[in-house]
């Protein structure tokens, strides 16, 4: 489970920094394929009338499915930006760049700290093993407690029984 994580984290570190076209990057910028998969459909899915295009309202939930809250104001500078039509609809390959950019510029440390309050759902601080039980149920995972406390166990710096935020930050970060 962690390990999944920090490979995912590790293939958005190693991006590079995107070149800057109009304050959005090119679409050469490097996302996993996971990533381009996940832009895609969230554009299908919401892209409610098939035209292949989408509107302020469809482009602020297919944002929010990706991970952004874009505030009103964000949304609409993007269709400023892309709006080839002037009608208020932003094209897929405008929606990918625009997203592309987006994912590459994320904080790791905040999304890091973001995937820690999703363990930590009974906001303790700390993940515990019923945490993890929870976790792993939800990702379909069949990982026995004896396992789960190993992992635990592994990162646990201070001994606790439990992971802290910084430790499941240096786990993320490779530096456990």
């Amino acid at each position: 489970m962690f390990a999944n994580a920090r490979a995912k984290r590790r293939s958005r570190a190693s991006s590079p920094t995107p070149a800057r076209l109009g304050g959005y990057a090119p679409l050469r910028v490097e996302i996993t394929e996971e990533q381009r998969q996940d832009i895609n459909e969230a554009f299908k899915l919401f892209d409610s009338d098939k035209d292949n295009a989408i509107d302020y309202h469809e482009l602020r939930a297919a944002m929010r499915a990706l991970g952004f809250n874009a505030e009103k104001s964000e949304v609409l500078k993007i269709l400023r930006d892309f709006d080839k039509t002037g009608k208020g609809y932003l094209q897929m390959e405008d929606f990918v760049r625009v997203m592309t950019e987006k994912i590459v510029e994320r904080d790791p440390l905040e999304e890091i700290k973001r995937a820690f309050e999703l363990f930590d759902d009974d906001e303790t601080g700390k993940i515990s093993l019923r945490n993890l039980r929870r976790v792993a149920k939800e990702l379909n995972e069949n990982i026995d407690d004896q396992e789960l406390e190993a992992m635990i166990e592994e990162f646990d710096l201070d001994q606790d029984g439990e992971i802290n935020e910084q430790e499941f930050i240096a786990i993320m970060m490779d530096e456990a």
